[in-house]
This record gives C-alpha cells, sequence and structure tokens, in this order.
C-alpha cells in the first residue's frame, strides 16, 4: 500500500534542518525524513488485532510538529517510540480485516480509533494506570506484542492513518454510532484530549477560564466549557483572526489577540477586576485574575503569561507541546499557583458516570449540546500531502485549523 512514512536518518534530519533555513518546504522535500512510498500491507502482532480501511485521518499538531523537526533530541518520550513510522492517529475508518482472535469488531463496522497502545493491545495484564482506565498513563508503552509507541503512530507495528490501511487492537477500535457523521467522528480524539483537561480541572463555578491559544485544542476547550460550564466566564487567547472568529462563534465570552503580550495582562486585569503590579521591568503581575487557564500552546511565552495572569492558588493546565525555554516564573511559587500537565485521556467521569472520554463525545453530539466540526478547514489527498503540511505550517495565511487526509 502507499503510505506516509517518516525515519529519522541523521543525515536526513541535518539536511533538511539546514534547507529549512532557506524555506519550509524544505522539511518536504528530497531530503526529507518524510516520503510517500509503497509499503507491505498491514501484519497485525497478534490474533486479536483487526485491520480498518481509512475514510479520514486528521493531521495533529504533533504530527506536524514532528515533520517540521519542533522538538529535542534529549526528550526523553523518545524511549517510547520505535522506527519507522507512519503518523497518523485521528482516524475514522471501516473493518475491514479480523484476526481470529478478534470477538469484539466485526467486518463492515464504522469506527474510530482510540490511539493508546496501552497494556490490552499489547497483550498484558493491566498496570495499575490501565486498570483504572488512564491508559495514556500505561507504564508499558515499550513492551509486549507491539514495538514501542506511546500511540498508533510513533510504533513500527502499529502503522497509522497516513495509508489506506491501520491496523489496531480490537479494544482500540471504538464504533460509530450511526447518526455521527464521518467528519463529527474523526474529531473525537482532539475532543477527547481537550475534555480530559477540563473534567481533570474544572473551573470553580462562576469563574474565569482562559483558553490559551485558539488551534483545535483551544477552539475545543471554548466549546467544551460552554456547554459543560455555561456559568464559568471563557477568554480566550488567539493567534489568527480565523481563530478568533471561530472563538466567538464557539461561545467565548472575550477573545484577545496573543500579541502584545502586555495586552493579554491588562485585558486579563480589566475582564477580572484585577490589580496590575508593575514591576521595575517587563510584564505586570496580576493581583487577582482568572481562576483557571487551559494552556494548549505551553511554550515559554504562554506560560510565562499564564502565572502571571491567574490569581494566587489558580491552576495552569499545560495540553500543548513545545520545546522547553526558560520562562520568569516567580510568580508560580509565589501565588502558590498549581501547574498540571495533562496529557491524552481515556476513561473519564462526568456527572458522576465513567465512561471513555469518545463515547461522552458521542453524548454530547446526540443531545444536540455540540457541534464543533466547523474547525475541518481543510480536506486533501495523500497524494497531496505536501500542500496539507504546509497549510499547517503557515495556517494564518490559509486560515487552517484541522486538516485532513480523505482520499487514500
Amino acid at each position: 500500500m502507499r503510505a506516509l512514512v517518516i525515519g529519522n536518518s541523521m543525515p536526513r534530519l541535518a539536511a533538511t534542518k539546514l534547507l529549512s533555513l532557506l524555506s519550509p518546504r524544505a522539511y518536504l522535500g528530497p531530503t526529507s525524513p518524510l516520503r510517500l512510498c509503497e509499503i507491505p500491507d498491514p501484519v497485525p502482532p497478534a490474533e486479536d488485532w483487526a485491520i480498518a480501511s481509512t475514510k479520514l485521518c486528521g493531521l495533529c499538531g504533533s504530527d506536524y510538529k514532528q515533520v517540521f523537526m519542533n522538538g529535542a533530541f534529549d526528550n526523553p518520550m523518545t524511549a517510547m517510540i520505535s522506527w519507522p513510522q507512519v503518523l497518523g492517529h485521528e482516524v475514522v475508518g471501516v473493518i475491514d480485516e479480523v484476526g481470529p482472535g478478534v470477538t469484539r469488531r466485526r467486518v463492515g463496522e464504522r469506527v474510530v480509533l482510540n490511539p493508546w497502545l496501552s497494556c490490552e493491545p499489547r497483550g498484558l495484564p493491566p498496570c495499575s494506570w490501565c486498570a483504572q482506565g488512564e491508559f495514556a498513563q500505561c507504564l508499558n508503552f515499550a513492551r509486549g506484542t507491539a514495538a514501542p509507541g506511546i500511540h498508533t503512530g510513533n510504533s513500527s507495528s502499529a502503522t497509522g492513518g497516513f495509508a489506506p490501511r491501520v491496523p489496531a487492537h480490537e479494544s482500540q477500535w471504538i464504533p460509530i454510532p450511526d447518526e455521527i457523521s464521518d467528519e463529527a467522528a474523526v474529531l473525537a480524539d482532539p475532543f477527547s484530549v481537550s475534555l480530559h483537561a477540563i473534567l481533570r480541572v474544572p473551573p470553580c463555578p462562576g469563574g474565569t477560564a482562559l483558553v490559551y491559544g485558539c488551534g483545535t485544542l483551544g477552539l475545543l476547550a471554548v466549546a467544551i466549557l460552554r456547554s459543560l460550564h455555561p456559568e464559568a466566564t471563557v477568554v480566550a487567547v488567539s493567534r489568527f483572526e480565523h481563530q478568533a472568529e471561530l472563538a466567538r462563534a464557539f461561545g467565548a465570552h472575550h477573545v484577545i489577540s496573543h500579541t502584545p503580550t502586555r495586552k493579554i495582562v491588562d485585558e486579563v486585569a480589566r475582564i477580572t477586576a484585577a490589580e496590575l503590579s508593575e514591576p521595575w521591568r517587563g510584564l505586570p503581575m496580576l493581583n487577582g485574575g482568572a481562576d483557571v487557564a487551559y494552556d494548549t500552546v505551553s511554550s515559554a511565552e504562554t506560560l510565562e503569561v499564564g502565572v502571571r495572569v491567574v490569581r494566587s492558588r489558580a491552576q495552569i493546565v499545560a495540553l500543548g507541546v513545545e520545546p522547553p525555554r526558560r520562562f520568569e516564573w516567580t510568580p508560580l511559587y509565589f501565588k502558590e499557583i498549581s501547574l498540571i500537565g495533562s496529557n491524552g485521556f481515556g476513561m473519564e467521569t462526568h456527572a458522576g458516570v465513567r465512561k471513555h472520554a469518545m463515547e461522552w463525545y458521542f453524548e454530547l453530539i446526540r443531545s444536540e449540546r455540540i457541534d464543533v466540526t466547523p474547525i475541518i478547514t481543510h480536506r486533501f489527498g495523500l497524494d497531496n500531502y505536501r500542500d496539507a503540511f504546509l497549510s499547517c505550517y503557515a495556517q494564518g495565511k490559509h486560515g487552517a485549523v484541522k486538516v485532513l487526509f480523505d482520499r487514500f
């Protein structure tokens, strides 16, 4: 089958990084570690795996950050991946082949992928985290029947959705209700990421929630907050105008431009009636401020602004992925702020009921409480992968939010 394959050849990585100084197209050029090529059809690593033909696959921020080399070689998560990779974990497909050990799925089912390569997909008894349904915290991402990988797409034996066929354990394929469209279902993964963060750290009743960043995760966070916590005041920080328009459409009460950062501080002070504490130089800190911040960027800049604009003993939830840098974090200790990481999703509890995050998403659609499909802005065939990735690279120029592959 024809698939987008990415490798880890150091000469290719070095050449591409050097050429990228001339043009970002180098990341997708002849020296790139990413290439469209023929590979063998998937061979499931165990008999209880099933293969689906891909209908839609979203480009996650982690996918294009990897392609555009936005990371560090000393990232410890590299201990839990394997090469070569076929990226793509936001998958909607139809089961077309089941292994002899499969009992829960059938050929012809329309499914969405729960990508975590946790204990059950690896043929292992559940670790302490998997037993709780916290699949993203699994202790066995480098063990068992599948090659090392945190989720589908970064394991060499669990190839992803940038290909016409995707193998996964039967537990990873979640049936899509008939009334849910493919376009809605393909957003189940990123929606679940934002849902997990908000369910883990909900806004206080009547409080102010800051959503920093209005890409896919940020816009979904705005929609979730307005659906589950309508009494909260939602303040969104947006980089581009097309993102700001969607944030308003999803119900954000206030939308602030991401630059200048001083304006963010001043606007949050105005909205929350907080006092500005002016330092000798640099950005002020608020005496008061937002009650919780969901940082979907998690760069040094956004974290620095965040600790300045939240109130004492507030919580900042970091669910973005950016290379670490130094930032002025004195307010973190001074205001006794909690900085909380939020990774992925699993079984989630809402209103006293516990079920998979993707099932919660389908429930919210069925109850007509949410429709987030307007974030789908671009669709490409796999042959046009360069245009797809470049639209992600220059989101402001192209008006991109969620980009999909839809022809394989």
